[in-house]
């Protein structure tokens, strides 16, 4: 009995050691370098803010991190790269609305479950659209604008089906009851191009991108789609106070990991990202590009992501998009 004791006590030493040194072994995160994926070109807001992120990061957690582009198929290419890696915390996305909240309900064939397959880390910030006219027409309020789209035919450009601006002219047909017809672009600058020549009629612009045009007075501004005015904007009304109440469609960008990503790890990364977004010149840099930084824990943003694909889910059946 004695010997059984003294053999059991030997055994449970050894594996005692097991353990020990296996955590040991096991090396503290991060210990390697550290990938931010980005499913759109570079030069966009998406690579911008991703390219902050990455330095405050670097400098935070001692490790190399990169930045890269991935895109095609309206960002489901690199957000499906990143759904099937490793969760780790080496590989991480930088998705923006369109990835994580429109796109699952606009296509039917995806590699991936943005609802499943991602860990909300942090939300990096919102960026607005403002709703734009071309200098050929009259209107120069949202009420003018409802009036006159009741009256005629017009047309709106966008980046892309499915994207922001769609949505954004999308949910605004449905809440005035108009009609427009929908005029999609591949590129920033044929799209911009004809609206300054009056080929189409209006457009619900992201921010930092038509900013220029309505300083030099080549584009009139009637609203913008966020809750509140916009800092660099701040004469141009929100959509809801000129008009349309209720009216909010704001682009956002935010840090995924892939599902089952340790908590502890999304947590370190989520401390780092809110202090990166607190600094002084990071937030000059952001609200610059017409960004509002935003600090909330992974839990909030969570829930935040998951009411933006009920809510889009809501808007696309309504509207009747399909891409499929």
């Amino acid at each position: 009995m004695k010997s059984f004791r003294l053999a059991r006590r030997a055994l449970l030493c050894c594996l005692a050691g097991l353990v020990v040194a296996a955590q040991a072994e096991e090396p503290a995160y991060p210990s390697k370098r550290i990938t931010l994926v980005v499913p759109f070109s570079p030069g966009g807001t998406a690579d911008i803010l991703a390219r902050i992120v990455a330095n405050g990061l670097q400098e935070s957690l001692g490790q190399a991190v990169i930045v890269e582009n991935r895109p095609g198929a309206d960002g489901n290419i690199g957000a499906a790269y990143v759904a099937g890696a490793a969760p780790d915390g080496y590989m991480l996305l930088v998705g923006p609305t369109s990835t994580n909240a429109i796109n699952p309900s606009l296509h039917k064939n995806l590699s991936f479950d943005a609802r499943r397959d991602f860990t909300a880390v942090a939300n990096l910030g919102t960026v607005p659209n403002v709703l734009v006219v071309g200098p050929q027409m009259k209107a120069r309020s949202v009420k003018a604008l409802i009036a006159d789209l009741h009256q005629g035919h017009f047309s709106f450009a966008s980046g892309g089906a499915g994207g922001s601006q769609h949505l954004s002219a999308e949910l605004f047909k449905h809440m005035t009851g108009t009609d427009m017809l929908h005029v999609p672009y591949k590129g920033g600058n044929a799209q911009m191009s004809d609206l300054l020549s009056g080929r189409v009629d209006l457009m619900f612009c992201n921010l930092p991108v038509c900013l220029p045009q309505i300083r030099a007075g080549k584009l009139i501004a009637l609203g913008v789609t966020s809750t509140h005015r916009s800092p660099l904007l701040p004469d141009v009304p929100t959509i809801a106070e000129a008009g349309v109440p209720g009216y909010s469609a704001e682009g956002w960008f935010g840090l995924f990991a892939p599902t089952g990503t340790p908590p502890s790890i999304v947590a370190r990364l989520n401390q780092v990202v809110v202090k990166t977004m607190n600094d002084a010149h990071t937030r000059e840099v952001l609200v610059a590009q017409g960004a509002e930084p935003s600090t909330e824990s992974p839990a909030e943003f969570g829930a935040f992501v998951r009411k933006e694909q009920e809510r889009w889910a809501a808007v696309i059946k309504d509207a009747h998009i399909t891409l499929d």
